[in-house]
């Protein structure tokens, strides 16, 4: 069987997974990895900006706190919470062999 790349299959040791059938996490293609990397993405850059673009004229706009650099840090920290997330709790798919004839063409212009 095809195993897709970034999953893993795991033990089917489940009373609800059928015997031909094995259990695959969404690995890479969870949407909690790609959530985390735009935050973490736009998190980093908010940090750089608070550390090396932050003047006397964006302390006057923010009564002196480094909005950049505390909102970037925050976001970085949510980033790698969605990532332990994914980690801790994978979404997990029960995966099988196609029945027969299910990937045979059928002409469906008549319905």
């Amino acid at each position: 069987m095809n195993t897709h790349k970034g999953t893993t299959p795991e033990p089917t040791d489940s009373p609800d997974v059928p015997a031909d059938a094995h259990v695959e996490t969404a690995g890479a293609f969870d949407i909690r990895t790609f959530i985390g990397t735009l935050v973490g993405l736009f998190g980093l850059i908010l940090v750089a900006m608070g550390l090396f673009a932050f003047t006397p004229h964006e302390a006057a706009k923010t009564d002196g706190l480094n909005a950049n650099l505390w909102a970037g840090i925050a976001m970085v920290v949510v980033a790698i919470l969605f990532f332990v997330w994914a980690k801790l709790d994978p979404i997990r798919m029960i995966v099988r062999e196609n029945e027969d004839g299910a990937e045979e063409p059928k002409d469906i212009a008549a319905l």
